[in-house]
């Protein structure tokens, strides 16, 4: 019997490239919580998938010389990929670039315009493109953007408003009177504390500097903001239809149960989500989870400090499950958790070798050798048992108890106190002992009977979370998995019941040698990137005529109609001020280089660029990094002197 329906969403992965491990996290995470409500009786609707539209999309696609289009469809690819290596098993992998979805996003854009809560006005502030997101002067930190700390660019566009300060009060009065709406608690107060008692602003929701988006249907020129696009899909795609005439998924499934989601978008998921549907009047979600982050050992995810580790490179080193295992075994519920090769390595050993792949082993070994693999019948049971099958059951209510508030680390902890206890429930009854004697053969098959009855329970508490290693216990007990019912009770296994053979689970690994095909294998996935060869040789003659002295930057400004262009104004030493231009707008803003130490060639022939002369050229670094060229403009200590020549 169904205990009624559960409808799940993962935030959709922005399709701006390959996702990493933290966020394959997500994925992972909420196909365990969808799998545990499935096996317990749960009619369940689980959706993932990805957001395609978007100003970064369109410069990546740029760079990448394809329409935007082919570039979403290429990394669109490669994240269902991704999840589907990961053994996830969602229901719908949905993208925003679907024309019924593209075309209810226009519908619902209009149907806000003629509501009035969406009106035409003119933006002017702080755009954060990698982000998508809008921020006035007092949410800068540093000047950068307050979620990803990268640079912001000055937007001034007509544009059009979502009207969301008319929502705080509303959205207020509703996270007060739904107290499990935003979890864990710390990420609601955050909502409460930095958002809603200062007040909501109203929320600019198009964009005309860009054409990569939904565009507004009344209004071509505007494309509709990617936020708004892209959180409707937890209801287009299950059928939600402007008109009223919504699909029989959306009647059924809606409102969802969850919306799994990065503690860094919440704010777009509680906010923004929430007064958009208020507005079409709609029902809100009864629960936004706001898990925490998958970190290195040394700090963030980052391409740039090249500790970025991938999926489907940890599987071809580990295996599926073990991978699931440990990125969900070791995020704790409310804080961010912690990863590298080494912990890892230790956790396999510990956990899925030791405890989980020792136990199996043992007693479907010791099944084969003192029974030839058939179950007996004997119940030659002991206080000890009782207290054994009791821990058995216990752990199949707590489990569930820990899953219902996604308390998913502890859950799995409950499955390996289970674990742990049939360990020891071996050396308590000593069936190697048992086996001696034929006079305590009864006790032996008692024994080993509560064992296998105790590993059929934990398969299926465990299938959730590693389901190949579930369906291989499965295999090797002979048994078809267990529905939930069966778990509500100890005894199942029939007498007479033929088991499989033993297999090794999890082989334990040897850290050093590990250590070494780690190496071998990034050496072989990432070789060292190609370095220009070195120029033939020159004299010092040759050299000595390059006159490189060092600047200070008077004055730095951008050149009118360049997008690549900055002018210098230099102090060389020689009281009359000089003039360069430099190709480096797209690196640095005018006003961080003000005042800084630079190095220049300054016998070079003045030339003309955009009408202007340059006479002379600054010293810099080129490097490429993941297809993208890197510049950095040689800066100095500014003790040394205007004029010094370098030699």
């Amino acid at each position: 019997m169904s205990k009624g329906k559960f409808y799940l969403s993962t935030a959709i992965a922005y399709a701006s490239g390959k996702p990493h491990i933290g966020n394959t996290y997500e994925i992972v995470l909420a196909d365990a919580i969808c799998r545990f409500k499935r096996m317990s009786g749960y009619d369940v609707y689980f959706q993932t998938g990805t957001d395609e539209h978007g100003q970064k999309i369109q410069e990546k696609a740029e760079a990448a010389g394809v329409t935007p289009q082919q570039f979403v469809d290429g990394t669109a690819g490669e994240i269902k990929r991704i999840w589907d290596l990961m053994n996830t098993s969602y229901d719908r992998f949905v993208r925003t670039t679907d024309p019924d979805h593209e075309r209810k996003i226009q519908e619902i854009f209009e149907r806000m315009v003629a509501s009035g809560d969406i009106y035409k006005s003119k933006y002017e502030g702080w755009y954060c493109t990698p982000c998508e997101s809008f921020w006035t002067e007092s949410q800068l930190v540093d000047h950068k953007c307050p979620d990803c700390g990268r640079e912001v660019k000055w937007a001034e566009e007509e544009a059009y408003f979502f009207r969301l300060s008319k929502y705080t009060e509303p959205l207020m009065r509703y996270i007060e009177e739904h107290p499990d709406f935003i979890q864990p608690e710390a990420r609601k107060n955050e909502m409460i504390n930095n958002f809603l008692k200062p007040g909501l602003q109203d929320l600019c929701v198009s964009r005309t500097s860009f054409s990569w988006g939904i565009p507004v249907k009344s209004d071509p020129k505007h494309v509709v903001y990617v936020w708004l696009d892209a959180l409707f899909n937890y209801a287009t795609f299950p059928g939600f239809e402007p008109n009223g005439e919504d699909g029989e998924n959306y009647k059924k499934y809606w409102p969802a149960d969850v919306h799994l989601i990065g503690k860094d978008i919440l704010r777009f998921h509680t906010l923004y989500w929430p007064a958009f549907l208020m507005s079409l009047g709609e029902p809100l979600p009864k629960q936004v989870f706001g898990h925490p982050w998958l970190l290195m050992s040394d700090g963030k995810m980052s391409k740039s400090k090249g500790n970025v580790l991938y999926a489907d490179d940890l599987v071809e080193l580990y295996g599926v499950d073990a991978v699931r295992y440990y990125v969900l075994h070791e995020m704790p519920f409310a804080s961010d958790g912690t990863m590298s090769h080494d912990l890892i390595i230790e956790r396999i050993n510990s956990d899925l070798a030791n405890i989980l792949g020792n136990l199996v082993n043992r007693t479907v070994s010791m099944t084969n050798r003192y029974f030839d693999g058939v179950v007996s019948g004997s119940r030659a049971f002991e206080s000890v048992d009782q207290e054994f099958i009791d821990t058995a059951l216990a752990a199949v209510r707590r489990c569930e108890e820990r899953m219902d508030t996604l308390h998913v680390a502890d859950a799995i902890d409950e499955i390996f106190a289970l674990l742990r206890r049939a360990n020891k429930y071996i050396d308590e009854t000593q069936p190697w002992v048992l086996g001696r004697s034929e006079e305590t053969k009864p006790r032996l098959a008692a024994v080993l009977y509560n064992l296998l009855e105790s590993l059929r329970i934990a398969a299926a508490l465990l299938s959730p979370f590693l389901p190949e290693t579930a369906e291989r216990i499965y295999r090797q007990l002979n048994l078809p998995a267990s529905d939930w019912e069966s778990l509500q009770s100890f005894g199942a296994i029939p007498e007479g019941h033929k088991i499989g053979k033993p297999e090794i689970l999890f082989a334990r690994i040897d850290p050093a040698k590990k250590a070494q095909e780690i190496e071998a294998f990034y050496a072989a996935r990432n070789p060292a990137p190609k370095v220009d060869p070195v120029l033939p040789d020159v004299t010092i003659d040759d050299f000595s005529r390059c006159d490189m002295r060092v600047c200070k930057v008077l004055t730095c400004e951008n050149v009118k109609k360049s997008e690549r262009l900055l002018k210098f104004t230099l102090d060389d030493g020689s009281g009359t001020p000089r003039q360069i231009l430099s190709g480096i707008a797209k690196f640095y803003k005018p006003e961080e280089l003000v005042g800084k130490t630079v190095a220049a060639i300054l016998n070079l022939p003045p030339r003309k660029m955009m009408g202007l002369e340059s006479c002379g050229m600054l010293i810099s670094a080129v490097k490429e990094e993941d297809g993208e060229e890197k510049l950095n403009l040689l800066m100095l200590d500014d003790a040394i002197p205007a004029g010094a020549k370098l030699c």
